[in-house]
């Protein structure tokens, strides 16, 4: 059972929306109130942008841990993904009218404590996310990655292990930490357009 609602997803991505419009806009930093008790409990959140029609990143940051009420994670990283994504220019008022908003809420990563050779066995594509972490090197990938570039479980660690700036089989290293989670994930189906599930 999901623990969002559509509802609850519909509010996510138009909150993250109305903020990004509020800062690039207007100038100003706001926190949406949200509806229910729920939307303010500390979660993991990311928001993405992307391109439309392509579909191409345009910004992607979040926060893997539950350290932040929902919502106040949701304005910070709604934000941070138009300004302070390395891979990108800052995001302009203009380019707006022209994104998709997805918001993805995290359950707490868990640490996968299983032999190497059976990682994969433990690993569910479409359902899990990764984090490769290796002494200061840490990558992470959402769920919906490697089924946006139909990638197997063999690549969806490789991808996750060059994320953390390390060669593609750095996972099978003894002293690689990997860790799994899933999420909920809302995107508009155009800009300002309807809310859907992705997963």
């Amino acid at each position: 059972m999901p623990y969002f609602s559509d509802e609850d997803g519909e509010w996510m991505v138009r909150a993250a929306r109305r903020v990004l419009e509020e800062y690039l806009i207007r100038g100003r930093r706001v926190v949406p109130e949200p509806p229910t008790g729920k939307l303010s409990r500390e979660f993991g959140v990311f928001t993405t942008l992307k391109t439309y029609p392509s579909g191409d990143l345009r910004g992607c940051i979040g926060y893997p841990y539950p350290i932040k009420p929902l919502n106040v994670a949701l304005a910070e990283t709604a934000i941070l993904a138009t300004t302070e994504d390395p891979r990108f220019p800052p995001v302009s008022p203009d380019e707006l009218d022209s994104l998709i908003v997805e918001v993805s809420a995290l359950t707490p990563p868990q640490r996968l404590d299983v032999p190497k050779g059976e990682v994969p066995e433990h690993i569910v594509v479409g359902k899990h996310g990764l984090i490769i972490r290796n002494g200061a090197y840490s990558g992470l990938l959402l769920p919906q990655v490697p089924i946006e570039e139909g990638w197997d479980v063999g690549e969806f660690l490789a991808y996750a292990s060059l994320k953390a700036g390390l060669p593609p089989d750095a996972w099978t290293w003894p002293n690689t930490e990997i860790y799994t989670f899933t999420a909920e994930v809302f995107a508009e189906t155009e800009p300002n357009g309807q809310v859907r599930r992705v997963m």
